[in-house]
Parts: structure tokens; C-alpha cells; sequence
């Protein structure tokens, strides 16, 4: 099954393949959150950390939160992609990062200091800011 609003809304959690900007092809899952107007909804993509394992990606290389540069940019270029279409407030992308942060705290503001990284739009155009700690 695709991953679509329709088949997230059915299902609300789906599991699937995709490929690697290493070209190897592993799990992942998405999943969105419905966060109604308070804290606003969530979609979640992932690659579960046995996926990189298997595949030999390396994510750890003593940089907090299993960060991986090839794997941030990779999941940036998703993102930025997908702004194309349909878009949104912010994107996060690290270990973990679903609810950390909100657009209204960043208020269109791209931090300096990051430990993930940021997809923020800026008018119609979307900035990426790569963690940096």
C-alpha cells in the first residue's frame, strides 16, 4: 500500500521499504499524529536504528543522539521535496525528534545551536539548518 493521506488516515501507522542514499533497501515506518489546534499535527518518518545497522550505515560517530550526516541530508532532501506539494511549519530530524520543538516557539527563527536539524520555511521557500553541535 502507498504511503498517502488516505492510507495514513485508514491506518494511521504504515510500514514499508526505502532505499538508502546508500542504495540499500531497508525498513521504515510513518505515522502520523493528530495534534489538533494546540500543538498542531505530526508526521513521522523513520528508519528504525537495526535498518542502519544492517544496512552498515554508520550513525554514531561520537556526535550526541546517533546523528548521521549522509542520513540528515538525505531525510532534509525528503523533506524538502515534500514542502514542494504540501506545505508545512517545520520539520525536525534526528534521534527521536517528534514534539520537540514547535514553529510558534521557533516564530520563523532558524536557531543558531543546533543538535538536530531544522526544515524551516521562510515565505514560500524552505531553509534547511543542519545540527551543528
Amino acid at each position: 500500500m502507498p504511503c498517502t493521506v488516505g492510507s495514513l488516515a485508514e491506518f494511521g501507522h504504515l510500514h514499508g521499504q526505502v532505499r538508502l542514499p546508500t542504495d540499500q533497501l531497508v525498513v521504515c515506518g510513518c505515522v502520523a499524529i493528530r495534534g489538533g489546534d494546540e500543538c498542531g499535527d505530526w508526521l513521522d518518518f523513520y528508519v528504525p536504528l537495526g535498518a542502519l545497522d544492517h544496512a552498515g550505515l554508520a550513525y554514531w560517530d561520537g556526535q550526541p543522539f546517533f546523528r548521521s550526516n549522509v542520513m540528515d541530508d538525505w531525510l532534509a532532501a525528503i523533506g524538502t521535496e515534500t514542502f514542494k506539494s504540501a506545505s508545512f511549519s517545520l520539520g525536525v530530524i534526528g534521534f527521536e525528534v517528534s514534539g520537540c520543538t514547535d514553529a510558534s516557539t521557533l516564530a520563523g527563527e532558524m536557531p543558531q545551536t543546533r543538535g538536530i536539524g531544522y526544515l524551516l520555511p521562510q515565505g514560500e521557500v524552505l531553509h534547511y539548518g543542519a545540527a551543528n553541535t
